[in-house]
């Protein structure tokens, strides 16, 4: 009787967390959703209904808040994928600064070693011309034409 209590105890514990990890197709579904939320909102904003306009942008924010609870539970429960290798910067002597949108990087910093999955990481899809890079234990969103950083997600590797 006792490890009929104790297993059904363990189970009532793990199933919530393991019910928690979104599919991919999920997260795909969620972020369509933002998008029409996205839309909606410009849409409203163009008719000029102050009520509509306030009533969308609580949809959207809502949607952000959500994704990004989504995004911390996957990466909670899975911290194997974010342990990244130690970083090796591309030039001798060089020590790690924090960075933020709109610095410049040289380009070997952003070259195609540094170069990783959005998909693995559960990051947004760039553009034709950005590219995800690690940057220490950061991740940031470059423009490969110019070198500019548009996003960065700080202590993104554990």
């Amino acid at each position: 009787m006792r490890k009929l209590i104790l297993a059904s105890a363990l189970a009532a514990t793990l199933l919530p967390a393991a019910a928690m990890a979104q599919s991919y197709g999920e997260v795909r579904q969620d972020q369509r959703d933002t998008r029409q939320d996205q839309r909606r909102l410009q849409q409203d904003r163009y008719a000029g209904n102050p009520r509509d306009v306030r009533a969308d942008r609580r949809d959207v924010r809502q949607d952000r808040q959500e994704a990004r609870g989504d995004w911390r539970d996957y990466r909670r429960q899975h911290p194997d994928v974010y342990r990244g290798g130690g970083y090796v910067g591309p030039q001798p002597g060089w020590r790690y600064r924090p960075v933020a949108v709109g610095y410049r990087f040289d380009p070997v910093f952003y070259g195609q070693r540094y170069w990783i999955d959005p998909v693995r990481y559960r990051l947004p899809v760039a553009a034709p011309d950005q590219r995800w890079v690690r940057y220490g234990n950061d991740v940031a969103l470059v423009n490969v034409r110019t070198g500019r950083v548009l996003a960065v997600n700080g202590g993104f590797f554990l």
